[in-house]
């Protein structure tokens, strides 16, 4: 029922938003992608799901959440293509936050951090 539900909204226009407050995280994320392309989304529109329609819906101006020159976008850097197949957003090689280039290896050990303390 969900399933359907959702492919007919997109199919009208409605922006499909993700979003979870599922412990852990942020991790919840990427199941909730594969979720919106298993019920209809194109890999495309679930991005967006999650990336440009939450930028609008929440008014953070021209340029937010695209990668963009200009735009005040952060990123990840991913080993393959989520285009491709959706579940490439686990493939996490880097991420820059406000900037600032962080890699495997500081993610993994932000990480541990978190799980140690």
């Amino acid at each position: 029922m969900a399933d359907s539900l959702i492919r007919a909204l997109v199919a009208v226009g409605a922006p499909a938003m993700a979003g979870t407050d599922t412990p852990p995280l942020g991790f919840a994320l990427h199941r909730e992608l594969e979720e919106l392309v298993t019920a209809g989304l194109s890999p495309y529109e679930a991005l967006q799901s999650a990336t440009v329609n939450p930028a609008r819906f929440l008014a953070r101006g021209e340029g937010a959440g695209m990668v963009a020159e200009g735009s005040p976008a952060d990123l990840v850097l991913l080993e393959g293509s989520p285009l491709e197949a959706i579940g490439n957003t686990r493939r996490i090689v880097g991420v820059v936050r406000r900037g600032e280039w962080l890699d495997r290896a500081a993610l993994d050990a932000m990480l541990e951090e978190a799980a140690d303390g």
